[in-house]
């Protein structure tokens, strides 16, 4: 199979679809990787060691696009990237369709087929290809908490880990799943008073039972979550839904409660956001400020970390390039009804039940 890898084109993303360890992986079984110069560059992959992995390297994304039976990429494509894609061609990467229509509009009419990466479940419900990413995201999040809490980031100017005579920071994180188990195991590191909220009973019992009693577990009932957070320092934003919007889970309303300078973080931004006054950032100007909170919404959160976040996200997606590519993505997903759930777009519909009760709903 002819396999594309174009250079990401978002803002400060500096991942790539595929590293030249896996590269060389594909063109071992016999499959031909053109990479656009430059794609891994960003994150100290150059053109050469591609080419000793088995690579042609094309000039811009223009060929790769052209010739490519399945494109590999990490962020969502950008408009322009939507409209280089074509009838029977495989675009295999993040998309995060659920509040973003206009790529949900132009991926349909392109004619591709678009697998997503972060709707892909494996044998236990779970979302192998997303998991690395929210590690990640998960662990950022504290450590971008922590400096946006820094005075001169806007924050109140506390040290989450506290000093002797000085109590630590509050934290508290809404959602344990995989963002918030990473979240919560970071904050209670620097020493922060953490407590995790979730709906279900048996995911804050393995919790409790995974780290002890430094870590507060609370049932998420209205009442309860509203008083935390009026009182939290900093505040993760956790929640998923695969293939859907995410909860608002903080109101507008509730910042008046909060103190001036506290921090919220929304590690579900790419999915909405749970915050009703998050609206996506960048990593140029990843925060602002809505009645004295300091909000950090940056929709490409382990680009921040691009090395680290490449080599984790070419682990856990390799082995489905290689079946896609050796077996063509019909067989591949009829073969595996958990990787069946990632096809989020087909000759220009959306197939993916939970996407589209999100995009109709929004």
């Amino acid at each position: 199979m002819r396999i594309g890898v174009p250079k990401e084109i978002k803002n400060n993303e500096f991942r790539v679809g595929l590293l030249p360890s896996a590269v060389r992986e594909l063109t071992h079984a016999g499959h031909s990787v053109a990479v656009e110069t430059g794609a891994g560059a960003g994150i100290g992959y150059g053109d050469e060691q591609y080419r000793a992995a088995g690579a042609t390297i094309e000039a811009d994304a223009a060929p790769i696009f052209a010739a490519a039976e399945l494109i590999v990429k990490v962020k969502e494509p950008q408009p322009a990237e939507c409209r280089r894609l074509r009838p029977g061609q495989v675009l295999f990467t993040y998309l995060h369709l659920a509040p973003d229509p206009e790529q949900a509009r132009l991926l349909c009419a392109s004619g591709a087929t678009a697998i997503a990466y972060e709707t892909v479940t494996d044998r236990s419900g779970g979302l192998p290809l997303l998991a690395p990413m929210s590690e990640i995201a998960g662990r950022m999040a504290i450590q971008v908490g922590a400096v946006a809490l820094q005075k001169s980031h806007g924050g109140a100017g506390v040290l989450l880990g506290g000093v002797p005579g000085v109590l630590p920071g509050k934290v508290v994180v809404l959602g344990g799943g995989v963002v918030g188990t990473h979240a919560a195991r970071m904050a209670m590191g620097l020493g922060a008073d953490v407590t995790v909220f979730d709906k279900s009973l048996a995911r804050l019992a393995a919790l409790e039972e995974r780290f002890g009693p430094q870590l507060k577990t609370a049932y998420a009932l209205r009442e309860t979550m509203e008083a935390a957070v009026a009182a939290a320092d900093l505040v993760i934003g956790a929640v998923l839904i695969a293939g859907a919007a995410a909860p608002k889970l903080v109101r507008r309303a509730q910042l008046a409660t909060m103190r001036p300078g506290s921090v919220l973080v929304d590690v579900a931004i790419d999915q909405g956001g749970c915050f009703e006054t998050s609206h996506p950032t960048t990593h140029d100007a990843p925060t602002f400020v809505v009645d004295g909170v300091v909000h950090y919404c940056v929709a490409n959160m382990p680009g921040g970390v691009a090395r680290s976040a490449a080599q984790a996200l070419n682990n856990a997606t390799l082995p489905y390039v290689l079946a896609l590519a050796a077996k063509g993505w019909e067989q591949a997903l009829a073969e595996d009804a958990g990787f069946a759930q990632g096809l989020n777009i087909h000759a220009g519909r959306i197939t993916h039940p939970a996407v589209a009760a999100a995009l109709a709903s929004g």
